[in-house]
């Protein structure tokens, strides 16, 4: 059995990534900061627990709001941890030279798959977005998850980015969305819901995105792999 691990391991080549959104430079330096002070009692496994149970209070936070627009405050907070966790388990685990390529791809993804339903379910549980717009966004970030995950097997590129935008500018949105909506509420409420029309942006951005990647990496496929002919005798 661990001569198979050994052997599947060996085979195993972890992707290029590709990342190239906004704040990648400034946030690759800030992460490496953390990571070189973090205390070695505290691993990449909690820093991925961290992110993913404060990605689960994010939706809790917005399902609350219903109620009291209290827990958007909280839900930046929470929108803190979640990039903290999800953010610096894998540049602490390079820090320290400590990479399982084939654990960390898998979990990390499962885990934000997981931590997407959550956080959508709770938006359309909020009075600030429609539950089709909150299944639209779903819907079309699993595509485009898919889209990578395909692309990160067939091309050996991870993209974590799309367009110059990835997951710690969505934060920065939501972030500011939340603090709009604690301060003007009654009036966002009484005209529109803010998160309604954010959402069909993004639904139309990511639509366009799915639709551009997945059409460039078929023809990529398409040029790098042509039909050989075979002669018959």
């Amino acid at each position: 059995m661990a001569t198979q691990v050994a052997a599947t391991s060996s085979r195993f080549r972890a992707a290029r990534r590709l990342q190239q959104s906004l704040t990648a430079g400034l946030e690759k330096q800030v992460l490496v900061w953390i990571a070189l002070r973090i205390p070695a009692f505290i691993n990449s496994d909690h820093l991925t627990t961290l992110g993913f149970v404060a990605q689960l209070l994010t939706g809790v936070s917005y399902a609350m709001s219903r109620s009291d627009r209290i827990w958007l405050i909280g839900g930046i907070g929470f929108l803190a941890l979640n990039w903290l966790g999800d953010s610096l388990d894998g540049t602490l685990a390079r820090v320290r030279n400590q990479q399982r390529p084939r654990y960390g791809f898998y979990v990390d993804h499962i885990l934000d798959s997981i931590g997407a339903v959550a956080l959508l379910g709770g938006m359309a549980l909020s009075r600030y977005m429609s539950p089709v717009v909150a299944c639209g966004l779903l819907v079309l970030f699993l595509l485009l998850s898919i889209q990578s995950y395909l692309a990160t097997y067939t091309l050996d590129e991870f993209r974590m980015s799309f367009w110059s935008f990835g997951p710690t500018e969505l934060r920065l949105l939501l972030i500011c969305g939340n603090l709009a909506l604690f301060r003007w509420s009654w009036v966002l409420h009484h005209h529109y819901r803010l998160f309604d029309i954010g959402g069909a942006i993004g639904i139309a951005g990511m639509a366009a995105m799915l639709i551009a990647f997945t059409t460039r990496n078929i023809v990529r496929l398409y040029r790098e792999e042509p039909i050989r002919e075979t002669r018959s005798n």
